[in-house]
């Protein structure tokens, strides 16, 4: 079980991601409320998957997914995303994010993406 980077704005959401992980059995998380936040964060901590939320304050996710994959080409990063943004989606994976989730998310989907992320 990884260490996780859940970085929304909303903090309910932080928590709703967090809330859902839990009942899969992830227990290790961190999080950051804008892409600069995460991006030091994520610096600081090394986590094995980071959820990172497209609109932001301060860096937007697809600011924050570039710095991050420049600091570590390897980076986990599973964009979150809501209805109506697939440019940026798209933007996203080429890079370099391994996939995404759309808002308001099942559960189910994002269980299954962060295991199939992290290879649980």
């Amino acid at each position: 079980m990884g260490k996780i980077l859940i970085v929304d704005d909303a903090a309910f959401m932080r928590m709703m991601i967090k809330d859902n992980l839990k009942k899969a059995g992830y227990t290790d998380f961190i999080e950051a409320g804008d892409g600069e936040d995460a991006i030091s964060k994520y610096m600081e901590n090394k986590p094995d998957l980071v959820l990172l939320d497209i609109t932001m304050p301060i860096k937007d996710g697809i600011q924050a997914l570039t710095a991050i994959k420049k600091s570590n080409p390897a980076a986990k990063v599973v964009m979150c995303s809501a209805m109506g943004q697939e440019g940026m989606v798209v933007e996203a994976i080429k890079l370099g994010a391994l996939d995404f989730i759309v808002k308001p998310f099942k559960p189910d989907r994002l269980i299954q993406t962060v295991k199939n992320a992290l290879g649980d």
